[in-house]
């Protein structure tokens, strides 16, 4: 539905080239959305644009439920009122595309009003590592060992508006993960190698057959996993990679999206950043700053020779501003070298640059 194979080809040439440590991708198309359709009438556009507004929720939202919402359905009858534009995709001979744009202002709004949850641009990027134990034979999935389930996955991750990358398993992949590792979720070898692809979060899952029976059972967890318990699932094989995908999302969003009604009232915040050297780290960690989905304006109000102290105007709570801040990794929790323990206050902005 996008051009996720270009996607997937940046990812990988980045990936090669540069070991870059970005948290965050920012996901530029959460109000946009791309159907197969049969002609150009009016009628048969409208239909579309309709599902595509429900779409739209499910992705901006984070809830896999969003387009069950009966509110929503009744208003898609306004679609007119959320289009910014739509165009037609011919490129593919044989197949015709809807394209539909919507205005994200009138979407959040929306989105306030069915009281869904609202999460930003900002997302973390998510390795995939995915073993398949075939006739006895274990492999991971890869471009060229299942194309079609590795096409599944990026084209329902689209659908739900989540960055993720299946791993090139080529050698410099291999010399630090292989079957054995993904299949025992072992931890640091994968985290390491995920590294590579400047993920944010990585996944081990492992995909094998019921005896005597036509089901397949998915078991899948994050590597660090801290808030995830092991999950698994039985069905058809692409039934299963499908819903490890959506619950992978509705997991991500329950810890980065926020309130929506809190997301419109405005607070003020404070927040002291250590090792900025000079005035390009300053003017860097500004334009930083002003990226995250929840900061509308940082001030700079005090400097000190090891520092400098921002005001921030922003959406949502303390903590949305600080799962902000966790997306980005210029921004890591200041831990002062004189104390002896190190106290996590979780109202505290005080944080170590660490842009290189």
């Amino acid at each position: 539905m996008n051009d996720l194979p270009v996607y997937r080809l940046l990812i990988s040439a980045l990936s090669i080239f540069f070991c870059v440590s970005v948290s965050a991708v920012e996901v530029t198309d959460l109000y946009q959305d791309i159907l197969v359709v049969e002609d150009k009438s009016r009628d048969t556009r409208l239909d579309a644009s309709r599902k595509a507004l429900l779409n739209v929720l499910v992705k901006v939202s984070g809830n896999k439920s969003a387009d069950e919402n009966r509110v929503a359905k009744q208003r898609t009858k306004d679609i007119s009122d959320y289009m910014l534009k739509f165009e037609y995709d011919e490129r593919i001979p044989g197949e015709l595309k809807l394209l539909v744009k919507f205005e994200a202002r009138k979407i959040d709004a929306l989105i306030k009003e069915l009281n869904l949850p609202l999460w930003g641009m900002q997302r973390p990027l998510v390795a995939i590592w995915l073993g398949i134990e075939d006739n006895r034979q274990r492999e991971l999935v890869t471009q060229e060992s299942y194309p079609q389930l590795e096409q599944l996955i990026y084209d329902k991750a689209s659908r739900r508006g989540l960055p993720v990358v299946v791993p090139l398993l080529d050698l410099q992949d291999r010399r630090l993960v292989g079957v054995p590792e993904v299949w025992g979720n072992f931890s640091e070898p994968v985290e390491e190698a995920s590294k590579r692809y400047s993920a944010e979060r990585s996944i081990t899952a492992r995909m094998y057959q019921e005896f005597n029976s036509d089901n397949w059972v998915l078991d899948w967890r994050f590597t660090n996993d801290e808030m995830f318990e092991s999950n698994r699932i039985i069905g058809y094989r692409q039934q299963i990679v499908a819903q490890m995908i959506d619950d992978l999302a509705q997991g991500l969003a329950g810890e980065y999206a926020i309130d929506p009604n809190a997301y419109y009232e405005q607070r003020t915040a404070n927040l002291t950043l250590k090792g900025t050297d000079n005035f390009v780290d300053i003017e860097l960690a500004k334009r930083r700053l002003l990226n995250l989905s929840v900061v509308t304006q940082a001030v700079i109000i005090r400097k000190t020779p090891d520092s400098v102290e921002f005001k921030l105007d922003h959406t949502g709570t303390v903590n949305d501003l600080k799962k902000a801040l966790g997306l980005d990794n210029a921004f890591k929790d200041y831990v002062d070298p004189r104390a002896f323990y190190h106290i996590v206050d979780k109202q505290s902005l005080e944080y170590q640059w660490v842009e290189n």
